[in-house]
């Protein structure tokens, strides 16, 4: 079967890897796609937000299969436009999709299904939220409720940097009409875990757990980015919890959607907060997380086209997602200066080297290929995945990698797995 991938980051690069892999996959198509995608399949000069072109090219091309990578397509309804023209596509529609697509939707279809939640407040006027913040104090969670490319939320320690998220937001629109609407909700303390499924209606087979390191400084310090790095299993999360969290995050927002007459098609991605009163949500994702797809499809021992397939065609249940034993950890490389203003175009060097170490698979984030040469074109730029038989195995092995590649400025966190160690 021929399948269309959109997207253009680490997430796709993995995509089109592991499709690649699958016995019933005979031809791939990424697009836009990246440096890295150019190796695994063809790429496509059309852009995600770009539905027409998206759905002309599937229908003009026979694509069996479109697996939308990123948020933003299927917030605009890419699932919709493709069954006009009887094309599958593995997401959800526009409707679910808003789960990540608004924080507001997303926390009241948590309130509606019982999933616990911080407590919250939905403003779209400053002067309301300014006083809300002040009667309530610090630390508090100011978030933008539209799309925000995983960087419009602030965990404000002071009421000020509260007030000044919020001018950010709403009255300096620095993430446009995404911070219209704010949602203003308690700050949770604790650890976190990614928990994942593959979605088919009320039915879903899990992945395993993983962790994403969201700040851009070690120690989990300065600004939130799209994550610089994440590890599979993460030991706060253990199999032996997996059903159990799954009744708890999972199972009940699929049947209220089900419900609803929106039946979730997907991976449907909670991000959980460990507190000491037991497991918070976060946040729902309507895709694989970025770093997290990297680890979690390395360990993935199953044919991904046969899982996206059974997810479309509404059989999940028949499906056996089996998983390697063995831990996987990636490492983010981002071009200095990221998530604020940073350079493009340098030559990234390298990656042979690092692919000889043992279990080490680079994939290609913020990419681009000209003239024989590889060269960074985004914030964050590679990211450096090992496989290994524990946790400290395989970040020792990303690591070994890291040092491997080189590009001008290259930054990366060198604690990540740190947590899962202690």
């Amino acid at each position: 079967m021929k399948v269309l991938i959109v997207g253009s980051g680490g997430r796709e690069h993995a995509l089109s890897w592991k499709l690649g892999q699958s016995p019933k996959v005979s031809e791939i198509f990424i697009a836009p796609g990246n440096g890295g995608t150019r190796l695994e399949g063809t790429n496509v000069p059309i852009k995600d937000d770009d539905l027409p072109g998206l759905v002309k090219f599937a229908k003009e091309n026979k694509i069996d299969l479109v697996v939308a990578g990123p948020e933003l397509p299927l917030v605009l309804g890419i699932k919709e436009a493709l069954s006009k023209e009887g094309i599958p596509c593995f997401g959800p529609g526009a409707y679910s999709a808003n789960l990540e697509g608004s924080k507001a939707f997303s926390k009241m279809v948590m309130r509606d299904s019982g999933v616990p939640t911080a407590p919250f407040q939905v403003f779209d006027e400053f002067a309301r939220a300014k006083t809300f913040v002040e009667s309530k104090g610090a630390p508090i969670v100011i978030k933008a409720d539209g799309l925000a490319a995983g960087k419009g939320v602030v965990v404000a320690s002071t009421v000020e940097e509260a007030i000044e998220a919020l001018e950010s937001m709403m009255i300096r629109k620095d993430f446009g009409s995404a911070g219209e609407r704010v949602v203003v909700e308690e700050a949770l303390q604790g650890e976190e875990a990614s928990f994942l499924a593959f979605c088919s209606g009320e039915d879903y087979a899990l992945l395993p757990s993983a962790q994403d390191h969201k700040a851009v400084g070690e120690g989990d310090t300065g600004p939130n980015t799209g994550g610089m790095g994440a590890y599979s299993p993460a030991p706060i999360l253990p199999r032996e919890k997996y059903e159990e969290t799954a009744e708890l995050c999972i199972k009940p927002v699929l049947k209220l959607l089900a419900d609803r007459g929106e039946p979730f098609v997907g991976i449907l991605y909670a991000g959980l907060m460990y507190t000491p009163d037991g497991p918070s949500v976060l946040e729902y994702n309507v895709r694989f997380g970025d770093p997290e797809c990297q680890p979690l499809l390395m360990r993935l021992d199953s044919d991904l086209a046969e899982i996206m397939l059974a997810c479309v065609e509404g059989r999940i249940s028949e499906v056996d997602v089996k998983l390697k034993s063995e831990t996987t950890m990636c490492v983010v490389m981002a071009a200095g200066g990221y998530p604020g203003p940073y350079e493009k175009g340098m030559e990234i060097t390298g990656f042979e080297e690092a692919e000889q170490v043992e279990g080490v698979k680079v994939f290609q984030a913020g990419t681009t290929y000209q003239d024989g040469k590889t060269l960074t074109n985004g914030g964050r730029v590679l990211g450096v995945t090992a496989l290994g038989s524990d946790l400290s195995i395989a970040q020792a092995k990303a690591y070994e990698a890291v040092e491997k590649l080189s590009f001008k400025d290259a930054y990366f966190r060198r604690d990540i797995g740190n947590k899962g160690l202690k």
